[in-house]
């Protein structure tokens, strides 16, 4: 059963991208079958994936504008072994034209339906902003992940966040729910952090992931190379914990799934 899941925080600089990628890559090297969709104008996903966005002939722009299928606009990562739908700057222009649509916040979910059977997973990349692009990621997901750094303004814009998931959940997608939020940029030496990470989980119980993404040198290196981690440093602490993301994120679903079963 495939499971759509956007990572979402309009605070910028907390991980979502780096989250997006290397979560895909971890999720393919336990062999599902993954799709990453960059819904981001900075094109952030797309690079690090190993995809030129500067040389795109066909991106989710086009696929949003409804000028082309989702299918047609497919591109493999080889190094990530997930299959993407890519962005660029043109990303901006489609989401002007997409507020006069009917049904604009509906774009992408009808875009990506006929590709769902084809995946295990489909992960989708936001901007750092509460705007259409988000909006669109947000009516086609299962769920939703929030990156969190733990800093000072960790929760500042998070209830906009979570009132605006709610609001969809109402109106437009009964489905959606939070998967969870994730600590990125943790360093455990630091006393705002622990106290930052112990509000989170109070506040939030178990929907706080226990894994715990690290400061770490390669994971800020590994997207000037076009790769995830996995392929830039397996055996660093950045791989070896968005490897353990994925496997929580399985044991999370698996354990749903059973539920929903019974």
């Amino acid at each position: 059963m495939t499971r759509t899941i956007t990572i979402a925080n309009q605070k910028g600089g907390v991980g979502k991208t780096t989250t997006t990628v290397n979560l895909a890559a971890a999720l393919a090297a336990t062999r599902r079958r993954v799709l990453l969709i960059d819904m981001d104008p900075q094109g952030n996903a797309t690079m690090g994936s190993g995809i030129d966005k500067h040389r795109l002939q066909r991106s989710v722009c086009d696929v949003l504008l409804g000028e082309i299928s989702a299918a047609a606009a497919l591109q493999h990562s080889d190094d990530g072994g997930y299959d993407i739908l890519p962005a660029n700057a043109d990303l901006t222009a489609a989401e002007v034209q997409l507020m006069n649509k009917i049904g604009r916040e509906k774009q992408l979910a009808l875009a990506i339906e006929p590709l769902r059977d084809s995946y295990d997973y489909i992960l989708i990349d936001c901007p750092p902003s509460l705007n259409m692009l988000t909006v669109n990621a947000l009516v086609a997901a299962d769920g939703v992940v929030i990156p969190m750094q733990c800093e000072y303004y960790a929760l500042e814009g998070l209830s906009s966040l979570l009132e605006t998931i709610e609001q969809i959940r109402i109106s437009v997608n009964p489905e959606i729910r939070i998967e969870g939020l994730l600590r990125t940029m943790y360093d455990p030496r630091n006393n705002l952090s622990n106290d930052v990470s112990s509000e989170l989980v109070e506040h939030f119980g178990e929907r706080v992931y226990r894994t715990v993404i690290p400061r770490n040198v390669a994971l800020a290196e590994a997207p000037s190379y076009g790769q995830s981690i996995l392929k830039y440093n397996r055996n660093s602490r950045g791989s070896m914990a968005y490897l353990a993301l994925a496997g929580e994120v399985l044991r999370r679903h698996a354990k749903q799934n059973h539920y929903a079963t019974q």
